[in-house]
């Protein structure tokens, strides 16, 4: 029987022994009660040899006397082995829960902070989650309420004055603000990303001299890790925000739309502005960003 007290059925029982005639082996297999017998013994010393899969082997000796029965009584065996399971998430199950967290991401706990990766590890995404973290990126009640703020602002300074004033300068200026982030979120951070299987977050560093680290957010305004893990020129964002300045002439004003040389322009300071805000990331944010999970590995 085992330790737990259940019969062993099918166990190996060898029975050796050494008599005038040499060594005689017989064999034997439990029952289904874990039972087994050996019969028209002679006396003598002998030697039982228990063995079953999983269990250790157990080793009798005895003596058996003219006309006696023996009873070995019961027999205990030991698990040897052991089946070891190892559970392993696949990578999209790492990648949902990762996302999940980023999700939760606020700068003071107010401000959508969703494309910044703080694992050390972090899990590649599949378009459908890049295409889900661009959009609720772009429908976040904050993030509509910024525009909203942006729309105002503009209108106080009559900015984009082909719009005129009053609510439907408003509305066409909240359009304008709302068409720019969407176009922009959805190109550089979803469509085209799924394209050329690039990840469009920021990889928080978070270790290392100040130096390597502002290098490292400066570096990343050009390049980005591909869905292979490997770091290459980030295409996506660079061609999104080409192309979703040229977009943006077809509702801009005629007397505010930017010339081909403009959008070039306008995209060489929108990469200048990611590398800022990549410091931002890298120095600051993090501090001011409440429920980050605790990897373990970086450190602010």
């Amino acid at each position: 029987m085992d330790r737990e007290g259940s019969v062993c059925e099918g166990a190996s029982i060898s029975l050796a022994q050494t008599g005038s005639a040499g060594q005689e082996l017989r064999t034997a297999i439990s029952d289904s009660n874990g039972r087994f017998s050996f019969l028209d013994l002679p006396a003598g010393d002998f030697r039982l040899t228990i063995s079953s899969k999983g269990f250790a082997t157990q080793v009798v000796n005895g003596v058996l006397r003219p006309g006696e029965d023996f009873d070995a009584q019961s027999i205990v065996l030991p698990v040897t082995s052991t089946s070891e399971v190892n559970v392993t998430a696949s990578q999209l199950e790492i990648a949902t829960e990762q996302v999940k967290a980023e999700e939760q991401q606020r700068v003071l706990g107010v401000l959508p902070n969703f494309y910044v990766s703080y694992a050390p590890n972090p899990a590649p995404l599949t378009s459908r989650q890049k295409f889900g973290i661009a959009w609720k990126t772009n429908f976040d009640p904050v993030s509509l309420g910024v525009t909203g703020i942006v729309a105002g602002i503009e209108q106080g300074e009559n900015t984009f004055s082909g719009y005129g004033q009053g609510t439907a300068g408003y509305a066409k200026r909240y359009g304008a603000g709302f068409a720019n982030n969407f176009i922009n979120t959805m190109l550089g951070n979803a469509i085209l990303p799924s394209w050329w299987k690039q990840d469009p977050r920021y990889f928080y560093k978070g270790t290392g001299s100040w130096r390597s680290r502002a290098l490292y957010a400066i570096a990343n305004s050009v390049i980005c890790k591909g869905d292979n893990g490997k770091w290459q020129t980030n295409y996506s964002s660079i061609v999104g925000g080409l192309a979703a300045g040229g977009i943006a002439n077809i509702y801009y004003p005629a007397s505010d739309r930017d010339g081909v040389k403009l959008t070039f322009e306008d995209a060489a300071i929108g990469t200048a502005e990611s590398a800022v805000q990549n410091l931002i990331q890298e120095f600051i944010v993090k501090k001011l960003t409440p429920r980050i999970p605790n990897y373990g590995s970086a450190k602010p």
